[in-house]
């Protein structure tokens, strides 16, 4: 079953080699307010991907709300999720000039341009 949405994201940043081990630890056991601040603002399906040779992580997830910047906000100001930032910041190298950490002004994970999709049925 598709999950219905409005927007699909793709994202990088760097993983610090010396924080491998305490990221995949982490994210094995997700703090459950991380996780419900997620649903209450609309993002579903979210995976993040590793490629060890770059170190890069590789987040994607499904936006089902209407508006996408109120929900981010709303994240950024839940406070288990600054707590969960606080920690996983430290682990993570942003690709983008001038960020300095999650909820701030700049993003802090790189946004990746969509250039292809196939969403399945018959050809």
């Amino acid at each position: 079953m598709s999950i219905p949405h409005t927007k699909r994201v793709c994202q990088i940043i760097k993983l610090k080699a010396e924080h491998e081990a305490e990221y995949r630890a982490i994210h094995a056991a997700v703090w459950p307010g991380v996780l419900a601040a997620l649903a209450r603002h609309h993002i579903a399906d979210y995976s993040i991907h590793y490629h060890p040779p770059l170190r890069l992580l590789v987040a994607h997830f499904k936006y089902t709300g209407a508006d996408y910047a109120t929900d981010m906000r709303g994240i950024a100001a839940d406070p288990e999720t600054q707590r969960w930032w606080a920690l996983t910041d430290g682990m993570q190298e942003s690709l983008v000039e001038g960020a300095t950490g999650s909820g701030g002004a700049v993003p802090w994970w790189q946004d990746l341009e969509e250039v292809f999709r196939f969403e399945g049925g018959t050809a």
